[in-house]
């Protein structure tokens, strides 16, 4: 548990660029660097984790550490992932004036180190997964659907898309191989967090209106901003708008103040739950309200991950299955190019010298081997030292 929560805390301090970069920079740790699970494996769990609401990041981290060591093993994971991010916020929240601000040319080399670390995913992916030219046609379009029909709604359709293609086009070939796992296997257990999903899902709105208490209230709407979002992080910040400003807990100043700082920092978005939480009047408010918030936004992704993981773990073995996964790998793959595309590049890489600079961090990944979080150190770095 020690280790998994430091390997974790590592990349929480040092992933920077949002939830697509987060996915890259944990291939890397994980699949490239630690061998934690094959490019397939990962790729069969990013491929669950965007069809859950929910953050698909954070879930693909307590996935993995799930898959390791349970619950204990996810949570670790998760904790670590977020731990950073999380103090920041919520020290915000409260009004800690003494946090420091990352300069201009600071913020820049990060962003630009994200471009590298999700090219190189996306390369080492596509040679993993697409090796052959029907596999590179199948997530060509998924990256074109993707960038065609914007948002999640075209994130699901090249999902369904590839998973269609794959039926009718694949080989399902040898049976997949199995997930090395402590998690629950598909029996009773599976249906625990399952049922508490739904069962807080149904309740919390019952007990906010019989208890009036605004600890139950923002408990009960952050959970429901956490269970029925699909989308990720920028998605769930009109329904968090509606949630705390809309109720007049947060003022529309504060709001996005706290919005823009959270783009800033590493790690997932969905701790800017934190600082609303600690922002609030009383009786929320504070570090207590911070942690409510921030386990209100997480808890359905850990049910659902949780119960999730072993179905699909059997599911992927069975029959035409293994060619539907192949389809699904490979829409993944052109998922992660169009995130690449846009809104990675396209928003970060201005000039010719953004693009050398982003392309120098392919380079040294792809060459030399570098972990990724001294690849993020150096960039930051120089972007200080270039751009400030």
């Amino acid at each position: 548990m020690i280790e998994m929560f430091l390997v974790f805390l590592r990349l929480g301090l040092t992933s920077f660029g949002g939830p697509v970069a987060h996915l890259g920079y944990l291939r890397e740790e994980c699949v490239a660097r630690r061998r934690w699970l094959t490019d397939q494996a990962y790729a069969d769990l990013v491929a669950l984790c965007q069809f859950l609401p929910g953050p698909a990041s954070s879930q693909a981290v307590f996935g993995v550490g799930f898959l390791r060591s349970g619950w204990r093993g996810g949570l670790a994971a998760w904790l670590g992932f977020a731990l950073p991010s999380m103090i920041l916020m919520i020290g915000l929240g409260m009004g800690l004036s003494w946090l420091p601000t990352i300069p201009g040319g600071v913020l820049t080399g990060l962003k630009l180190a994200a471009v590298g670390v999700v090219a190189h995913a996306v390369q080492k992916m596509a040679e993993a997964i697409c090796p052959d030219l029907r596999g590179k046609i199948v997530a060509l379009a998924a990256a074109g659907i993707a960038l065609g029909w914007g948002g999640f709604v075209g994130q699901l359709a090249a999902l369904a898309a590839g998973g269609w293609v794959g039926w009718l086009w694949f080989h399902p070939g040898q049976p997949r191989e199995e997930w090395v796992t402590s998690a629950s296997p598909v029996g009773a257990r599976v249906w625990i967090p399952l049922t508490g999903f739904l069962l807080l899902l149904l309740l919390l709105p019952v007990l906010a209106f019989r208890l009036p208490d605004l600890r139950v209230e923002a408990f009960d709407r952050l959970y429901r901003a956490g269970s029925l979002v699909l989308g990720g992080g920028h998605v769930v910040l009109p329904w968090l708008n509606s949630l705390v400003v809309g109720q007049g807990w947060v003022e529309q100043d504060l709001f996005l103040a706290g919005y823009g700082a959270a783009q800033a920092l590493p790690g997932p978005l969905f701790t800017f739950a934190g600082f609303l939480g600690a922002s609030m009047p009383a009786p929320m408010g504070g570090l207590t309200g911070g942690l409510l918030a921030v386990t209100a936004i997480f808890l359905p992704s850990w049910l659902l991950v949780a119960g999730t993981l072993p179905i699909w773990a059997r599911i992927r073995t069975l029959g035409r299955m293994g060619a539907v996964m192949k389809g699904l790998n490979t829409a993944v793959v052109g998922l992660l190019l169009a995130a690449l595309v846009h809104p990675i590049a396209s928003s970060t890489v201005t000039t010719l010298g953004h693009l050398v600079f982003a392309g120098s961090v392919w380079l040294v990944l792809s060459f030399f081997r570098t972990p990724p979080w001294l690849v993020v150190v150096a960039s930051a770095a120089a972007g200080w030292l270039a751009l400030s």
